[in-house]
């Protein structure tokens, strides 16, 4: 018995996307509650208003969403909220992934520093921090602002749940692999610069 002849279908294209930041990946990246405590604790900073902060800015995404909600329908609200969230959230994930490199950078020069075979790494002279210390409280200042960016995106990502009725998540958009790169594109350039 023949099979039915079928018609054959166009082989479907993968599209890979652009992965956008999510939530999870600022949590990963700022300091939590508890460790803004520690590094406040630790460097003589003020205590950040944790929940204040989270709280503000749920309040103030829900009152803009009211606001804007006689002029926007309910996809256009959507889209308008997922853009301001995702803003947040890529600020805060900005601001962690600096914090991480200050931490390594604090790391390092301390480790150095300890090391009694050194000489340029030595503190400067009493009174005046050494270069390791100054990188330690730098660092300890970039973890109390990227815990107070990672409250606000929390809050920012709450009230868009409140407002739209949804779990947010990040636009990702499909990737063009034709497309040339803007690196692609500048390396064109400047290799024709050379005529």
């Amino acid at each position: 018995m023949a099979k039915p002849a079928t018609a054959s279908r166009p082989a479907s294209k993968v599209v890979p996307l652009h992965k956008g930041t999510t939530l999870e990946m600022v949590r990963l990246a700022c300091p939590d509650n508890n460790q803004a405590e520690r590094i406040s604790a630790s460097f003589g900073l003020p205590l950040l208003d944790s929940d204040g902060i989270r709280a503000t800015h749920l309040q103030l995404i829900a009152e803009t969403a009211s606001a804007l909600s006689e002029g926007l329908k309910e996809r256009a609200m959507q889209i308008h909220l997922q853009r301001i969230v995702g803003a947040y959230v890529g600020s805060a994930h900005g601001a962690g992934q600096f914090y991480s490199r200050a931490v390594t950078e604090a790391r390092d020069a301390t480790a150095k520093a300890a090391c009694d075979a050194r000489d340029e790494d030595v503190d400067g002279p009493v009174g005046f921090d050494g270069p390791a210390q100054r990188k330690r409280e730098f660092a300890a200042d970039m973890g109390l602002q990227a815990h107070a960016l990672r409250m606000a995106a929390e809050g920012a990502v709450a009230a868009y749940e409140q407002v739209v009725g949804e779990r947010w998540k990040p636009f990702e958009r499909p990737a063009d692999p034709a497309a040339p790169t803007l690196d692609r594109k500048a390396a064109e350039l400047q290799i024709a610069a050379f005529g």
